[in-house]
């Protein structure tokens, strides 16, 4: 298993997506804390410390849409890739009810020092590869777990999230919200607009199509789940695609 911060997968595929996993693992660097968060293998198992499934699903979706994927190698509770440089949940004290041992008394310089490590050259090689594409469209992976701790369960078997630009978004929402079977969330269950985040740095920034999907994780546990998943959205993802008019696209 690679030590680097990041996973690139079939760099040089001529389809037309970048996929991108911005919580593929919940690997924890030896250069952090030994290695370990203090947290039991339980905790790093679960939806805090990565997203269940999506790595997976990531690696089956660049396979079938022929276009090459970007993944994290580090857990979310290090660093969150998935967070700009000045947000306050970068770094992640206490997550669904869980402390974070090893980041109760992380201070400015550790902060720094993982962001080095790890987060900017996530960063930085997203950015490679997206800017060796002349017209990127970015599909950002991510899972969500059915019930937080005390809230009321989660019923979307998939979401879609986006900011103010839907280009891609709305199309993806109707075709998606066409397939009888599935309950399918408009910024549910979570708000497309992050500051900073890694579709508003790759995607907004540069006026790039783009959209972020989020599926249930207890769908995408196994990898025969992942490669159903793949095989059933990757044929929606290029379809929406085609329903854009090529007088949206953009032209850089």
């Amino acid at each position: 298993m690679t030590t680097a911060p990041f996973e690139i997968i079939g760099e040089n595929r001529l389809g037309a997506w970048v996929v991108t996993c911005d919580h593929a693992s919940n690997r924890v660097p030896d250069c952090t804390n030994n290695g370990c968060l203090g947290l039991a293998s339980k905790d790093m198992a679960r939806h805090i410390a990565y997203d269940v499934g999506a790595a997976g699903l990531v690696r089956a979706l660049a396979d079938q849409l022929d276009s090459p994927a970007v993944l994290s190698n580090f857990s979310r509770l290090v660093i969150d890739p998935n967070r700009g440089e000045d947000d306050p949940t970068l770094l992640m004290k206490l997550y669904d009810g869980t402390l974070i041992p090893a980041n109760r008394h992380a201070d400015a310089d550790e902060v720094e020092r993982r962001l080095d490590a790890l987060h900017r050259p996530y960063h930085d090689a997203l950015t490679r590869v997206i800017a060796a594409r002349p017209q990127p469209v970015i599909l950002s992976i991510h899972s969500f777990t059915p019930q937080l701790a005390g809230r009321p369960g989660r019923p979307w078997h998939v979401g879609i999230l986006s900011a103010e630009d839907r280009r891609l978004a709305n199309p993806l929402l109707a075709r998606l919200m066409a397939e009888d079977d599935l309950c399918v969330g408009d910024n549910e269950p979570y708000l497309g607009k992050l500051p900073g985040d890694a579709m508003d740095r790759h995607a907004l920034q540069h006026d790039r199509l783009h959209v972020l999907v989020e599926v249930r994780n207890d769908l995408i546990e196994t990898p025969s789940q992942q490669l159903n998943w793949a095989t059933r959205l990757a044929p929606i993802f290029t379809a929406a695609l085609a329903d854009i008019s090529t007088q949206e696209l953009p032209h850089g």
